[in-house]
């Protein structure tokens, strides 16, 4: 029988099932040297990140952890008077605090220290560290070993240093020490120009007065001193100490006289008190550059402690109070009167004991029969029926131009908080009384300072010059440069003014207000009387606005007084504020050496002949 060769079905030779499985082993270790070699170049691309290309990166990020850094306060500029007195200044002052667990935890550390034109660095023990801070700080020893001692993250050490043993305090590097730095206002003279200068807030920011004003001028940009620590919170010698100085801010230069503002604050409230007024303003003014040597609010405020003082005597009444001003007005009718050609000085008028214009009855303060006045008379007696009779002369249009022509209705913008504008209608807004009540100051209303602000322009020869109380700035380099002035106005001519001026004079020569008069100098002056609006939220008056402004010497007038009281008691005939207009003047006269007047007085008629 045959023997079969055949092999069985489904079962491979025996050489290609080891081919097989030779080619499946080649292919895993394909594989795995593939896996290798991709984690080997991972591996390797990350530390080329890290060790290469990311060096600086990651060095930064260590180095921003080593770094601290300490504020230096800017000091916010000062505030001067005309003379360079300080009215306001600021004393930086520095707390040394400590990290009790670093200071308490070395025994000696290194420091750099100058050595000629160079630098050292030398090893300082804990005992010596200690002597240095307490000699540099005037302590004791004992002091200074009691105050670093301990578990607190923060302790004072010393509290209101100078920059100057700030600074030897951050030389000493010693460990765990550091300082923080504050800004601390004070004003020497107190009380004197207090609302004008006005304070700042515990913040520094100011808050009132030229503070709040002129903030912006008066802060500084603050500094920055920056050094390295190691992890043991030991400042490394060589490593980065880096110093931006603070930016000091601008000095401010006002044009106010501290002494003359001194007397004339004093003056005002000896007023006040003697008549148990509710305020009081009294304001002093160059004429010719119209500059503010002195502008008083009775109840003065010290800025050195702003609380004492009720809020309302906080602020400058001079420029936010807006009253009626009464007669003090009648000037700026007869100036409009005068340069319209309407009326001359010697204009004679019957002034009866009333007048009656389109059903408004119009009376004087004082009872009088039919009188022949000349207009010099009608403002030297200051009659309101004379002055509704010769202001018909000028139209509704002309009365309200002529106002705003001497600035009433505008802010004078002196560069203080809260200035008023005042209340002026337009001409269609008045009825048929308040037509004829603004020629006599009434049915309007105004702050002090624009009452001087139309005076000055008379006493300047008719060229009105924007009030001045910001002199110039001083940069923390020491270049100064004065404060933008407003441009001027020819309000009424030079002869015009001459004229009004000679009317002001023979008030105090001929006319009601010969109390104003000093010895040994020509004086123009004018009085006003108002009624005070209750502040109670009921219709009426209860009680008066008394002023008097004047200007000397009248031969070429230098200075314009202003004294407004409000709501004195008393009988309002015996009322007057020129014993406070003479004595303030009189001051200002002697203190800038104006010499005695010459020539005759003007004293024109009061009556017509």
């Amino acid at each position: 029988m045959a023997t079969s060769t055949k092999k069985p079905a489904g079962r491979p030779p025996r050489r290609s099932l080891d081919r097989d499985r030779a080619g499946s082993a080649t292919r895993r270790l394909r594989v795995g040297v593939g896996v290798m070699l991709a984690l080997l170049l991972v591996i390797g691309g990350r530390l080329l990140l890290v060790q290469g290309l990311g060096v600086g990166g990651y060095a930064q990020a260590g180095l921003s952890k080593r770094l601290q850094s300490t504020v230096l306060p800017a000091e916010r500029g000062s505030i001067l008077d005309a003379s360079g007195k300080v009215l306001a200044q600021s004393v930086i002052r520095y707390n040394i605090t400590v990290d009790q667990t670093t200071a308490s935890n070395f025994t000696e550390y290194k420091r750099t220290e100058k050595d000629g034109d160079g630098t050292k660095v030398v090893t300082v023990s804990r005992s010596q560290a200690i002597s240095d801070l307490a000699g540099v700080l005037g302590m004791t020893v004992d002091q200074i070993t009691s105050a670093i001692t301990g578990d607190k993250r923060f302790n004072y050490v010393a509290r209101n240093v100078t920059p100057d043993v700030e600074g030897r305090v951050s030389d000493l590097a010693f460990p765990g020490v550091y300082s923080e730095g504050s800004s601390q206002r004070v004003y020497p003279q107190g009380a004197v120009a207090g609302n004008l200068v006005g304070f700042v807030g515990s913040d520094g920011t100011g808050l009132a007065g030229v503070e709040q004003t002129q903030n912006s001028q008066l802060t500084g940009t603050e500094g920055k001193r920056t050094f390295e620590i190691g992890a043991d919170g030991l400042r490394i010698p060589v490593g980065t100490d880096e110093y931006t100085p603070a930016q000091n801010g601008q000095t401010i230069k006002l044009t106010i006289n501290s002494d003359l503002q001194y007397f004339t604050q004093q003056a005002l409230q000896s007023q006040v008190d003697k008549y148990s007024a509710e305020w009081g303003i009294a304001i002093v003014e160059d004429t010719q550059s119209g500059n503010i040597v002195a502008m008083a609010d009775s109840n003065a405020m010290d800025p050195n402690d702003p609380g004492k003082s009720a809020a309302k005597d906080r602020g400058v009444r001079a420029v936010t109070a807006a009253y009626e001003p009464g007669s003090v007005e009648k000037t700026l009718t007869m100036s409009a009167l005068l340069q319209e050609g309407k009326a001359n000085p010697l204009s004679e008028y019957t002034v009866p004991p009333t007048v009656t214009i389109d059903g408004q009855t119009f009376a004087d303060a004082f009872t009088h029969g039919t009188e022949k006045r000349t207009l010099a008379g009608i403002l030297g007696y200051s009659m309101n029926t004379g002055t509704v009779l010769a202001g018909q002369a000028l139209s509704k249009q002309d009365r309200y131009d002529w106002l705003t022509k001497f600035g009433i209705g505008k802010a004078p913008d002196v560069g203080l908080p809260g200035e008023a504008n005042g209340i002026l209608a337009t001409p269609d807004k008045w009825d048929g009384r308040q037509q004829n009540t603004v020629l006599f100051g009434q049915g309007l209303t105004q702050s002090t300072l624009q009452t001087v602000r139309a005076y000055q322009a008379v006493a300047n020869n008719g060229l009105l010059v924007q009030p001045r109380l910001v002199d110039g700035y001083v940069g923390a380099n020491g270049a100064e440069h004065k404060a933008a002035t407003q441009p001027s106005n020819q309000v009424i001519s030079k002869e015009t003014a001459q004229q009004v001026k000679d009317m002001l004079e023979s008030d105090v020569t001929k006319g009601e207000v010969k109390p104003a008069g000093i010895d040994g100098y020509r004086v123009g002056a004018k009085t006003g009387t108002s009624e005070a609006p209750r502040e109670d939220g009921v219709p009426g008056y209860d009680g008066v606005t008394s002023s008097l402004i004047g200007m000397a010497p009248m031969e070429n007038p230098r200075f314009i007084v202003a004294v407004v009281i409000q709501r004195p008691k008393g009988d309002i005939f015996g009322i007057g504020n020129a014993d406070v207009f003479r004595s303030v003047m009189s001051q200002t006269l002697r203190l800038y050496n104006v010499p005695p007047s010459t020539g005759t007085p003007a004293a024109l008629p009061q009556y017509a002949q």
